[in-house]
């Protein structure tokens, strides 16, 4: 699979490169001979998608290679960084685009159309329109940034020879030039398109909150686990697009042994690795009582003291010693909250309130994955 990934990104992108050297080298050349920026520009733009084009494979290739001991979960994040150069190679295109048009402006040229002229551009949008929503489609289908960001800058190429194409009927038909103006106006919607892929591309690199249906689909594996009674904490890091390192925290009944435990956490790593080739590394066991009353009470009180206040997401992880006057549990508090520190320390307050015989130990945990 992760093969057959590889060179359907490849093939995409090679289609990508062959697609925009064709079209640079015809525009490039209508663009000379009739004296327009806009058309230059054009061209100069599919060159730079051209190359993204090539950062792309490169990416891919550099991200395929396989674990070794200084990177043992593989080398996936090279295909966030060839996203982000292409990202910065948009950017680039924008702003010197933005130069040349302004460079215009303070010293206007007259440009010449002609019909073959008018024939390539449309031609251009129309090509660059099929080109974008086909290589953004396979982008999202294999889930690559990188073919992703190539696709949507071949759509705003597809917007700029659009407008060119508008300048030059407004041109014969009047006589007024608006090709330098527009080309400022195309260049600052490129520059805004780069900036914003680059800020995607770093809250990748920074580590975003895992896909809401991959947690549930890992959640629901483990839960399928025959013996687990609840699943917390669930960790998931991401090495590269489908690449997933999973931690997670199960509640088993208090009865069950060594063995036992570690029968249910090779399922567990088994079952979810065959339902959504997330890699499970560690699974940690919170103890649920089943026998004691008293410690059923106690369970209860503390779950309708902590669950009364806003912002608190969950509690679990519940343990109580009656010998050893202990209570430990975990609790859940939402980012929205104005004040976590403080909502811990009253929740703390109102335990210990409630039990003060009792030794309290509370973690506050985060809110990583849905």
């Amino acid at each position: 699979m992760k093969d057959n990934r590889e060179k359907m990104i490849i093939r995409t992108s090679l289609v990508g490169i062959m697609v925009n050297i064709l079209l640079a080298a015809g525009k490039a050349g209508v663009g000379l001979l009739s004296n327009s920026i806009a058309i230059v520009l054009d061209a100069v733009n599919n060159l730079s998608d051209a190359l993204s084009s090539v950062i792309t494979i490169m990416g891919t290739k550099l991200a395929g290679r396989p674990a070794d001991r200084d990177h043992p979960f593989g080398h996936g994040r090279y295909e966030y960084l060839s996203a982000a150069v292409i990202s910065v190679i948009i950017l680039y295109a924008g702003l010197t685009a933005f130069i040349e048009s302004f460079k215009k402006v303070l010293h206007p040229e007259t440009p010449y159309y002609s019909k073959l002229t008018l024939l390539l551009i449309a031609a251009a949008v129309i090509v660059k329109l099929l080109l974008g929503r086909y290589v953004k489609a396979r982008g999202k289908e294999l889930n690559s940034d990188s073919l992703v960001n190539s696709g949507e800058d071949a759509r705003l190429d597809a917007v700029i020879s659009a407008s060119t194409l508008a300048a030059a009927v407004i041109f014969l038909a009047s006589g007024i030039s608006l090709e330098a103006w527009l080309g400022i106006a195309i260049a600052a919607y490129i520059i805004r398109s780069g900036v914003d892929m680059i800020l995607e591309t770093i809250s990748k690199i920074l580590g975003e909150r895992p896909d809401s249906e991959l947690s549930r689909s890992v959640r629901q594996a483990v839960l399928e686990t025959d013996g687990i009674l609840g699943v917390y904490d669930l960790v998931l890091t991401s090495y590269g697009p489908d690449r997933w390192i999973a931690s997670v925290h199960v509640e088993v009944p208090d009865t069950c042994t060594a063995d036992n435990i570690d029968l249910l956490s090779r399922g567990i790593a088994r079952r979810v690795m065959e339902q959504t080739g997330v890699v499970v590394t560690a699974v940690g066991i919170y103890s649920h009582n089943t026998s004691n009353n008293q410690v059923l009470e106690i369970q209860s009180r503390v779950t309708e003291i902590v669950m009364s206040h806003e912002y608190i997401l969950q509690i679990h992880g519940f343990f109580c010693s009656l010998e050893e006057k202990t209570l430990r549990f975990d609790i859940v508090i939402d980012y929205s909250a104005p004040d976590p520190a403080g909502l811990f320390a009253h929740i703390r307050q109102e335990v210990q309130t409630e039990y003060p015989d009792f030794s309290l130990h509370i973690q506050p945990d985060r809110d990583v994955s849905d």
